[in-house]
């Protein structure tokens, strides 16, 4: 079965932008499990690919292409914004134009055309610097790369990002898509399906961090790459072998698209006179039609919180045609849409607190693999962890902590706090910040220490005869972090936003993500631009036993402290969307609306 053709957009059907669940489709079968080994291998190698690149990346860009910590640190956090930035135009062209599929399928030729290019640049020779001695990179007097070189390794990075901006925000979707949600076996596989997906991403990271980073580091980076790109070429081939058994959604109209239009109808009408209060509102009409397409979403009701959105759904002259239709989406919004807009607008002071705290957290992958090169990481005679898998001993924290939290703690911490989640979302957020700033004063008081201890002894190498496991310390803690916080921040959109608008919870948090790639990249440059005058070695100079990383990793626990006291502030104020009902200062309106007694 080919996929099908695409459907032409008409403007009665955009405005339902919400990305409903698909209509049911005549014949339900095969789809189901028969899809899933395509569908979940296709997402598998995809992630093995770029997860194993960024693992290792810094260690790559500092030992292949021998860049500095400041340059390494900056392209990885501005490749890394843009393919954070990414799914969501992955999403919206999905939604609004082509389907899942052919979005996956041309992503997944992007990632393979990324992999490949990533595999010649490390096997022919003139795509690369030359390589240096020991010596050379102490005194760093190694070759940089050329102009072209570099162009080429932005060229394979721009492939990676295409590819994950299409895989990612499509490859769950789609898989739901193969399950009937309208019966209890079709509920249950994709219950089933969500935990086979998160296990699967789970073993690939784990293989990303151990395995493929260890063949990079151990055997080769032609191998290192080489492997994942095969492993990616065959997931395209078993992902286009079962076209004949997927179940194929058209799309419907992108969430996005409808936010701006709710916007631009409210800013159109912002002259008009903004409907506050029963009686007012009763003089007005508004646009409320039925949700149709939708099953099992309930309809939001009208609130006077942000009102001057409100101006979007009073109906004028010309917004109506005969049939009880929206002449133009752009002109007139239904009370459904502002309410939305209105969960969104109520959220971003709590997306802006996290972006600091992943700033925090980015640092994993960045100078801590720096601070791991010049440490001792042999355990035993004969093996010796590479510098790009340290970041695995935070994904064991995690992994541990994660069924002591939810099947011990949470039960127990429930009969005191009368809470089904044991704490709150926000408390629990606002834990993981306060792990955050710890993590970034641990690293310090470490990272002084192995400074402190390389340059007593001078190795010819740099290295400092401190044990890498020095450093578990740092990441445990922002593996606590990344537990309470991140998991807490997409838990906490998921159930604030309304059912058909869940797909914004992974938005917001790839818009967190992308957001603290770019401010981490600010603070690296302002750092290393501002310290190091009067003849003083800058804090993330090229020689990490000359610079002072424990200043950066200050600044940002400080940064964190200023985080927190916002992050209270705003916490304190915000309304859960179970309580707005019980809030007399936000009416629940029981009006005559456009067309539909209430």
């Amino acid at each position: 079965m080919p996929p099908p053709s695409l459907p032409e957009n008409d403007v009665e059907k955009s405005h339902h932008h919400h990305s409903p669940p698909p209509a049911k489709p005549t014949k339900r079968k095969p789809g189901g499990w028969k899809s899933m080994p395509y569908i979940l291998g296709n997402e598998s190698f995809e992630r093995l690919a770029s997860i194993g690149l960024v693992a290792n990346f810094t260690v790559f860009l500092m030992t292949v292409f021998h860049m500095d910590q400041v340059s390494s640190s900056n392209l990885i956090n501005i490749w890394s914004g843009v393919s954070n930035f990414a799914p969501l135009i992955g999403a919206f062209i999905s939604d609004a134009y082509v389907g899942k599929f052919w979005v996956i399928a041309v992503s997944s030729f992007a990632t393979l055309s990324g992999m490949v290019t990533m595999t010649l640049i490390v096997g022919l020779p003139k795509l690369h610097p030359p390589s240096c001695t020991t010596q050379q990179a102490r005194l760093n007097q190694c070759q940089a790369p050329t102009n072209r070189q570099f162009g080429i390794l932005v060229l394979a990075l721009g492939f990676l990002s295409i590819g994950t901006g299409g895989i990612r925000p499509c490859s769950l979707p789609f898989g739901v898509d193969q399950f009937d949600p309208t019966t209890d076996e079709g509920r249950k596989g994709i219950n089933s399906f969500f935990n086979w997906y998160y296990t699967t991403f789970t073993i690939i990271v784990l293989t990303a961090l151990t395995l493929v980073v260890y063949i990079q580091d151990s055997v080769s980076w032609v191998w290192g790459f080489g492997i994942p790109t095969m492993l990616m070429a065959c997931s395209i081939v078993l992902f286009f072998i079962g076209t004949h058994v997927y179940i194929y959604v058209k799309p419907e109209g992108s969430i996005f698209s409808g936010i701006a239009q709710t916007l631009v109808a409210a800013y159109k009408k912002r002259k008009l006179e903004v409907p506050r209060g029963e009686k007012e509102l009763t003089r007005g009409k508004l646009y409320d039609p039925p949700m149709k397409g939708m099953y099992e979403v309930p309809k939001l009701l009208l609130t006077d919180r942000f009102r001057c959105l409100n101006k979007g759904a009073i109906v004028v002259d010309g917004d109506i045609n005969p049939n009880g239709s929206r002449t133009s989406a752009w002109k007139l919004a239904s009370i459904q849409q502002i309410e939305e807009v209105k969960c969104l607008i109520k959220v971003i002071p709590i997306v802006a607190s996290g972006i600091i705290c992943f700033t925090a957290i980015l640092q994993q992958g960045t100078f801590t693999v720096s601070q791991a090169l010049k440490m001792n990481r042999h355990l035993g005679p004969n093996f010796q962890i590479p510098a790009g898998s340290i970041g695995v001993i935070s994904m064991i924290t995690i992994g541990i902590w994660l069924p002591i939290y939810d099947r011990i703690l949470i039960p127990l911490i429930r009969k005191i706090t009368k809470i089904e989640t044991g704490i709150t979302l926000l408390q629990r957020i606002g834990i993981g910040i306060v792990f955050s700033i710890l993590s970034m004063i641990v690293a310090a008081f470490v990272e002084k220490m192995r400074r402190d201890s390389a340059n007593y002894h001078n190795r010819v190498d740099g290295v400092a005869p401190m044990s890498v496991m020095w450093l578990a310390p740092q990441l445990i803690l922002m593996g606590f972090a990344e537990a309470f916080s991140i998991l807490g921040q997409l838990e906490f959109y998921y159930k604030e936003f309304p059912d058909n608008m869940k797909s914004v919870a992974n938005a917001m948090f790839f818009v967190t993500a992308g957001v603290a790639n770019y401010v981490s990249s600010a603070l690296v440059s302002m750092v290393h631009n501002v310290t190091g005058k009067h003849g003083q070695p800058d804090w993330l100079t090229a020689n990490i036993n000359e610079a002072k990383v424990d200043y950066f990793y200050y600044v940002l626990a400080g940064l964190g402290f200023l985080n927190l006291v916002y992050y209270l502030v705003v916490a304190s104020r915000y309304r859960y969307k179970e309580n707005i009902r019980d809030i007399e200062e936000e009416p629940q309106f029981d009006v005559e609306l456009y067309g539909i007694k209430k």
